[in-house]
């Protein structure tokens, strides 16, 4: 039934799957466990292709929103724990605060074009503009953190021109406008050869990434990952419930 996804839901199918699946599962009407129509089902069902449907599951299991177990169907996953991290701080700040030396190593400073997921978290066409730096932070001579940020020009238009080992990105954007919105999510993941490289690791170890997206007038302005040595950086946050 093509006419469940209607006029107003989002462009791209494989969202409009998503959303639909979403709305199912935020209303009630399909609650923890429940097994998910199969693949074949949400084809005919909403009128769309098997691949379109692959594409909205895969991304929804990735989301932490669904699990699917091979041969056996795909069903709504328990809600993780998540922490809000509420305060944006520079980590140079974090690190002359305790008494040591920041330093700066600048590993790239560029402009890239936006592939699809850089488009989508950023919602515009891939192949768009973006500002593209990669930082390393470091606490006397320890590499404390590798700080990648893709930065739309049209809300910094000089980001290329900055020397971040005087400023750094954090700062700079700050001044331009503080954000309306913020999205934190916190990851433990094996690193890359090149992250280990910058981090200074004689082999990989867990390490935190975070992933921080904010918004300004209600466009997504930065998208940031930001990767720590897990025996070297934790995450505190407090508030009151």
């Amino acid at each position: 039934m093509s006419s469940t996804l209607g006029k107003d839901k989002p462009a791209a199918r494989y969202e409009q799957v998503k959303q639909y699946i979403t709305e199912r599962i935020e209303m009630g009407e399909w609650e923890v466990g429940h097994r998910l129509p199969s693949e074949s089902e949400l084809v005919e069902l909403l009128g769309v292709s098997r691949m379109t449907v692959h594409r909205a599951l895969r991304e929804l299991t990735a989301d932490g929103l669904v699990t699917r177990t091979q041969g056996v169907g795909t069903f709504v996953a328990e809600p993780a724990q998540r922490v809000e991290l509420l305060e944006l701080r520079d980590i140079a700040d974090d690190i002359t605060s305790n008494g040591h030396i920041h330093n700066t190593r600048i590993v790239t400073l560029d402009s890239i074009r936006a592939d699809g997921d850089l488009a989508m978290a950023f919602g515009q066409r891939p192949g768009a503009r973006l500002f593209h730096s990669i930082i390393v932070h470091y606490e006397d001579d320890t590499p404390l953190q590798v700080e990648e940020r893709f930065v739309s020009p049209h809300f910094a238009p000089d980001y290329l021109d900055q020397d971040f080992s005087l400023t750094h990105p954090h700062r700079h954007l700050s001044a331009i406008a503080h954000p309306e919105e913020i999205e934190h999510v916190v990851f433990a993941v094996t690193p890359s050869l090149d992250i280990c490289a910058l981090l200074d690791l004689d082999e990989p170890e867990a390490c935190l990434q975070l992933m921080r997206r904010t918004w300004v007038d209600g466009r997504v302005v930065m998208k940031g990952i930001f990767t720590y040595s897990g025996s070297r950086y934790s995450f505190v946050g407090r508030y009151r419930p």
